[in-house]
């Protein structure tokens, strides 16, 4: 896992849910590309074609909400974004983002604090997170080894499969 990712802020709000992450009727496949190009859709149509690639996601409280669905951070992942923070998130999101490599972090006041456009750096390995554009810095919850290594591996079911080779 990349210790730090550093990237332009998206900011969204509240109990962003599931479904405006990627709208239902995109659910019939699992091309992560596909699902990408309806990214935040809902929210933001331009959302894919506007994202670089390594930006950041940034959203308020219980980000993930609704359904249990894996779609909502592969789709995340596959439009570039290198993490999400917010708020607070709905804990079936948090650990699909996990299983599927997508690193996602708890900052409380980070949200009220950065704005759209403002430029991010975070270290989930060692806690940091710091807004560069208003030079700000936030303590956060590091990851655990475990969860480094899953992020790493690319996820739970390549952090398996690499386990099992070495058996």
């Amino acid at each position: 896992m990349s210790e730090t990712f550093k990237g332009k802020v998206w900011k969204f709000g509240h109990n962003i849910d599931t479904d405006i992450i990627i709208p239902a009727m995109y659910l019939n496949t699992t091309d992560p590309e596909k699902l990408a190009d309806h990214c935040m859709e809902g929210e933001f149509p331009e959302f894919r074609k506007a994202v670089m690639p390594g930006d950041i996601l940034l959203a308020g409280e219980n980000f993930g909400c609704g359904s249990s669905r894996e779609h909502a951070p592969v789709c995340i992942r596959a439009a570039g974004i290198s993490c999400v923070v917010a708020t607070s998130f709905a804990r079936i999101f948090f650990r699909n983002a996990i299983n599927i490599g997508l690193p996602v972090i708890e900052a409380a006041d980070v949200w009220d604090q950065a704005e759209q456009g403002d430029v991010l750096e975070a270290n989930p390995t060692g806690g940091i997170l710091r807004n560069i554009t208003k030079n700000r810095e936030y303590k956060t919850a590091a990851y655990p080894e475990f969860v480094r290594e899953i992020i790493s591996a690319g996820g739970l079911i390549e952090w398996v499969k690499a386990r099992e080779s070495v058996k």
